[in-house]
């Protein structure tokens, strides 16, 4: 089948280890997508306002599955947002308050937000993901629209806080921090990136047979198995290489630009 979209995945897929891609190379290419018709579709655990910033010329071209899927945009226009009730978010805040040494963004429409106590290192490392982040006295008079948490802690620590709060843990990406802290996001059941994604196709009248999608970590699994082209990255983990039909090249080596040049050049898988 003819691929009519390409989504993939931002930190250790389409970005470098530097937090960049070949923007040049790119921007071709997308010219040469747009042209056959074919969209392209960015889903990502971060930030919509932190995506956008990777591509401020093409931001109401493309589309966006941001929030792990909590929040859809087609082409500028935002189609869903996830919400947790009120009564809901103020469970979760109540959990993780209940561990004073815990981190963590809770994640709005608006906004994103952390504690006015936070670590200053918490605090910068978290607002390379979300660049609208506000500090607050008390996460509990929040008002606005929440759909996510975002934490980050040694990876040893992980399986317990899953444990613990299992209806909502999903693994995010790994920072690379040396110290061995990971990202977990705590995500409405039912909402990840395959969800978001589901929403554009029905939208576009695509099925997931024609769908092409990259990615490297536990967030991108659903997104994975949904598409019919799936791709792990070399960087990926042996879970994520294992769900998936096709593998690229690593983040540092152009994988998803190299998936991208593929289907423009009809070679292997998508030779017809």
């Amino acid at each position: 089948m003819t691929v009519k979209v390409i989504v993939t995945d931002m930190d250790g897929t389409f970005l470098n280890d530097a937090k960049q891609y070949d923007r040049d190379r790119f921007q071709a290419q997308f010219q040469q997508l747009q042209a056959r018709n074919i969209e392209f579709v960015v889903a990502s655990g971060n930030q919509y306002y932190q995506l956008i910033s990777f591509f401020p010329e093409l931001k109401s071209q493309i589309s966006f599955v941001a929030e792990n899927g909590a929040l859809v945009f087609d082409h500028g226009e935002q189609i869903f947002h996830g919400e947790l009730t009120k009564h809901e978010s103020q469970i979760v805040i109540g959990e993780l308050l209940k561990d004073k040494s815990l981190n963590f963004v809770a994640c709005g429409l608006e906004s994103a937000y952390v504690s006015d106590q936070a670590p200053e290192a918490f605090v910068a490392l978290m607002s390379k993901h979300y660049h609208r982040l506000k500090r607050v006295s008390d996460y509990r008079d929040i008002d606005d629209v929440l759909f996510k948490f975002s934490l980050n802690l040694p990876d040893s620590d992980i399986p317990n806080l899953i444990d613990a709060l299992h209806v909502f843990a999903r693994r995010h990406h790994e920072t690379g921090d040396p110290a061995g802290f990971g990202f977990v996001d705590l995500i409405i059941p039912g909402l990840h990136k395959a969800n978001g994604l589901s929403r554009l196709l029905k939208r576009w009248n695509i099925s997931p047979q024609a769908c092409v999608a990259i990615g490297d970590s536990g967030n991108d699994a659903e997104m994975l198995k949904f598409a019919h082209y799936s791709f792990a990255m070399g960087n990926a983990g042996e879970s994520i290489k294992a769900i998936t039909r096709y593998q690229t090249d690593d983040n540092n080596h152009q994988g998803a630009l190299n998936v991208i040049q593929a289907v423009l050049d009809n070679t292997p898988p998508f030779s017809h």
